[in-house]
C-alpha cells in the first residue's frame, strides 16, 4: 500500500447473499450497492433514478430493511442479505403487495414501482396493519412523476386488509 491509498480504496472480497443466493464478490467498497447489483449481477429490476438517495427508485432490503442502494457502499453491505425486487415474489407467484399494485392499477409508466414496492414490503413487513399517516410517511422517501400516489396508498390499504375485493376506487 502506498502513503496515498486508503484502506476504503482497496478491493473487497466477500460474499453478498442476494435473493436467497450466496455470490462472491471483489469490487471496491464504496462503490454502491445499485451499481453492483445493476452492473455485476444483471439484476435491472432496481432502478437508477436520481443517484442523490431522494427518489427512492433504487431501494433494495438489506436485512429486511428498505435502503437507497444509490448511496448503500457495497462494503456495508458483505455479509447481509439484500433482496430486490427480483428476490420478492417466490414460486412464481406475486407477493400480496405485488399483486396489489397490479389489483389496484398502481403504476403508470413503472419506473418507480419497484422502489415504491420495496418500500412498501418493508413497512407491511415491520406494521401488518399501517394507518394512512404510517402509509404516508414510510412512502414519502418514493417518488412518482406520474402522480399515481393515490392508486398506490390504495394498493398497500389492500395488500395490509389481504384483501383481493375489487379495487378499491381510491383514485
Amino acid at each position: 500500500m502506498t502513503g496515498r491509498e486508503s484502506p476504503c480504496s482497496r478491493p473487497v472480497t466477500g460474499t453478498l447473499r442476494i435473493n436467497g443466493r450466496e455470490r462472491s464478490i471483489s469490487l471496491e467498497p464504496s462503490r454502491s450497492l445499485l451499481e453492483v447489483v445493476r452492473d455485476e449481477l444483471g439484476l435491472t429490476g432496481t432502478k437508477y433514478g436520481c443517484g442523490e438517495g431522494v427518489c427512492g427508485a433504487c431501494k433494495l432490503l438489506v436485512d429486511g430493511v428498505a435502503v437507497r442502494s444509490c448511496l448503500t457502499p457495497v462494503g456495508e453491505v458483505v455479509g447481509r442479505s439484500v433482496t430486490t425486487i427480483e428476490g420478492l415474489a417466490g414460486d412464481g407467484r406475486l407477493t400480496p403487495i405485488q399483486q396489489a399494485f397490479l389489483d389496484e392499477g398502481a403504476f403508470q409508466c413503472g419506473y418507480c414501482t419497484p422502489g415504491m414496492i420495496v418500500a412498501a414490503t418493508a413497512l407491511l413487513a415491520q406494521n401488518p396493519q399501517p394507518s394512512e399517516e404510517e402509509i404516508l410517511s414510510a412512502m414519502q422517501g418514493n417518488l412518482c412523476r406520474c402522480g399515481g400516489y393515490p392508486r398506490i396508498r390504495a394498493a398497500i390499504r389492500r395488500a395490509a386488509r389481504g384483501s383481493s375485493a375489487p379495487p378499491s376506487g381510491d383514485r
